[in-house]
């Protein structure tokens, strides 16, 4: 269907189906029609292949969907409101590549979708996701394992800035130090606020994660993000304080970890790397 970008069009498609917007939901349709089909072409182009499968969370009507279902062999849209599945049977009911599932994807299996929908298929995931869930989804994603080639995501502008920061800068947090573990960020371009409809009170940014072996191999995985998420517990504490405290250890014992590490107790958790992340954790994983 044309026109899924005109707010006329949205307005009397949504009022047809009696469609009002959920705020606990972070419903924010794109209405920029130069937006999707740049999503659209990052995402299909960032893996090599002449049979490209996209997982795309949250369709909301269709618009980023419209886009990928031209450039994919097979798009499989995963839709939580169920509100908007005749919204979609309306808007994308001419595409016989389309497969939507109205489930939760934090509740998916999400190897099962990928191996029984997309076999043979390079599998990428493109997605317009809504602010409160980020990073939980992001990191279900990357921790799962899963086998796909790239994440092509519309966030906030602040977490994109953090998600792509480098390790060992200001802008780093521990989401950051995870992401660069599994994957190589981009940010590729700003999307401003007026771009949705209801506009949010924050701009966007769409970023693409290019999945990779790990750049470093800690002895335990566990360990390593655990070591993490306690140093960026308490970012304006030093390290020896913020592990001392987050893990509720006594900082001699902290103090001989970091020592062992070649990490300086006085460092800030912005200022590590992920070696020396990795350092810390082996040093944990020997001590404890």
């Amino acid at each position: 269907m044309e026109r899924l970008t005109d707010i006329g069009t949205i307005k009397e498609i949504l009022g047809r189906h009696g469609f009002t917007f959920s705020k606990a939901l972070g419903q924010n349709f794109l209405i920029n029609p130069s937006v999707c089909p740049r999503m659209a072409e990052a995402a299909v182009g960032s893996v090599e292949s002449e049979r490209v499968g996209v997982l795309e969370i949250g369709p909301g009507i269709g618009v980023l969907t419209n886009e990928l279902l031209q450039k994919a062999e097979k798009v499989v849209a995963v839709e939580l409101d169920k509100r908007l599945l005749p919204v979609l049977s309306e808007t994308l009911g001419e595409y016989d590549n389309l497969k939507v599932v109205n489930a939760d994807v934090m509740e998916l299996d999400l190897h099962r979708l990928i191996r029984e929908e997309f076999a043979g298929m390079r599998v990428v995931v493109c997605a317009n996701l809504p602010y409160y869930i980020t990073s939980p989804v992001i990191m279900k994603l990357l921790e799962e394992h899963l086998p796909i080639g790239s994440v092509t995501v519309m966030v906030q502008k602040e977490a994109a800035v953090r998600l792509c920061a480098e390790p060992g800068t200001r802008d780093s947090s521990a989401i950051t130090a995870a992401v660069r573990y599994y994957c190589t960020p981009e940010l590729l371009f700003h999307v401003s606020r007026g771009s949705f409809m209801p506009a949010p009170n924050v701009d966007s940014a769409v970023i693409r994660l290019m999945l990779h072996e790990p750049t470093v191999t800690p002895k335990d995985e566990k360990t390593f993000f655990k070591v993490i998420k306690a140093a960026f517990a308490q970012r304006r504490k030093t390290v020896l304080n913020s592990l001392s405290s987050a893990l509720s250890l006594d900082k001699q014992i902290v103090r001989g970890i970091l020592e062992t590490a070649g990490v300086p107790e006085t460092a800030r958790a912005e200022r590590l790397t992920l070696e020396d992340f990795s350092a810390i954790a082996d040093s944990f994983a020997d001590r404890l």
